[in-house]
């Protein structure tokens, strides 16, 4: 790759990463280029240069955040993993992505304030978002080839199990925290929280084998 390929692939990088936490930080509304622009050093009419505008910046930004996810979850080795073993390191490894890129949770949440008006525009995430189903649905085809998983739930099923408890544990830890005076992100209870969903995903898809 020539320098100058690296430095601008560097470059944008930088932008994309910066901006993620503005956006998450005051919403798509309340960013502003130039804050961007001032923490990166940089200038607006750079921005525009990489990425075109303002809405095209957020649009790249809520892209990348959804490639990061889907990026982690490759990482599991499907076909050479024991299905019980793959389902519980996908949720736990879910869990891990979640807490740690609480910037990603509070993108979603913004989103869904503005009720998907720009992830509408991102038809390029649905053919993204489609191999989380699909590795899912081959973990659960190896479990009822084997006889460990029921067969009544499906890959949607579990991704929208999985999801539900992970965004929680970022999307309302400071109510949630306030409510029942626990800390969420507490090294004490991190590990407990995190092997819970994988024992909860199991121990569903197990309670009746072979239905």
């Amino acid at each position: 790759m020539a320098p100058a390929q690296r430095d601008a692939e560097r470059t944008r990088a930088e932008l994309l990463a910066v901006a993620t936490e503005v956006f998450a930080e005051d919403g798509y509304s309340g960013a502003r280029v130039d804050e961007i622009a001032e923490r990166t050093r940089t200038t607006k009419r750079m921005i525009y240069y990489y990425f075109g505008g303002k809405e095209q910046l957020y649009l790249a930004v809520l892209e990348e955040a959804y490639r990061g996810i889907r990026d982690a979850e490759r990482a599991i080795d499907v076909d050479h993993t024991d299905p019980v073993a793959a389902m519980r390191q996908l949720a736990e490894l879910t869990f891990d992505h979640h807490v740690t890129h609480d910037a990603f949770i509070r993108l979603v949440a913004i989103e869904n304030v503005h009720r998907g008006e720009f992830i509408r525009r991102l038809d390029s995430l649905r053919t993204l978002a489609q191999p989380a189903v699909t590795q899912l649905d081959e973990i659960l085809q190896r479990g009822r080839a084997a006889g460990v998983f029921r067969d009544d739930v499906q890959a949607l099923d579990v991704h929208l199990l999985i999801s539900s408890y992970c965004v929680f544990q970022v999307a309302n830890k400071y109510t949630f925290g306030f409510l029942f005076d626990v800390d969420l992100d507490s090294p004490a209870q991190r590990p407990h929280l995190r092997a819970m969903i994988g024992e909860v995903v199991v121990a569903w898809l197990t309670a009746r084998a072979s239905v």
